[in-house]
């Protein structure tokens, strides 16, 4: 007997296919509009926009900018440039115990105080600074009770 071929069987087929054909139209479709073709526009109550606060990271370098750190720019010997041995600056030492200096123009009275003990091995009382009308700073040195400064002047050789 000769086998008859059925519907049966091409319309399973066909319904599997028209499936397959409808998914594949659907994903087209979403693809050409994008995902958010959805998404309504938030309504703006201001005239001015302002932006948003976002993430702010930490600079992270790759290198240092800096290859070492530089020496330090006013230590003791540039903040003392000499000392002062005039008339008046004698009578300073004899009478008020207070030495006389030329220092430099950035310095100020705490580098003038550390220099002055780093360097002639004295506690000062006391700083008075001025600016000359030449351009130079001229530091007043009050030294501590129990120091002389007649004999720190002798050591420093300007007597």
């Amino acid at each position: 007997m000769a086998t008859t071929k059925t519907s049966k069987g091409k319309a399973a087929a066909g319904k599997a296919a028209s499936s397959k054909d409808a998914k594949a139209k659907a994903a087209k479709k979403a693809a050409l509009q994008g995902v958010n073709s959805h998404s309504s526009r938030k309504p703006r109550f201001s005239v001015t926009f302002r932006r948003p606060k976002t993430l702010k990271l930490s600079r992270n370098p790759k290198y240092p900018r800096k290859s070492i750190p530089h020496a330090p720019r006013m230590d003791e010997f540039r903040t003392i440039v000499s000392p002062l041995n005039t008339e008046s600056a004698m009578k300073k030492i004899e009478e008020h115990n207070t030495l006389v200096f030329i220092v430099d123009i950035k310095s100020n009275k705490r580098q003038i105080k550390d220099a002055v003990k780093k360097l002639y091995d004295v506690q000062a009382a006391k700083i008075n600074t001025l600016i000359r009308p030449d351009g130079k700073k001229k530091a007043y040195v009050r030294l501590a009770a129990d120091h002389d400064a007649l004999d720190v002047a002798n050591k420093i050789g300007f007597i």
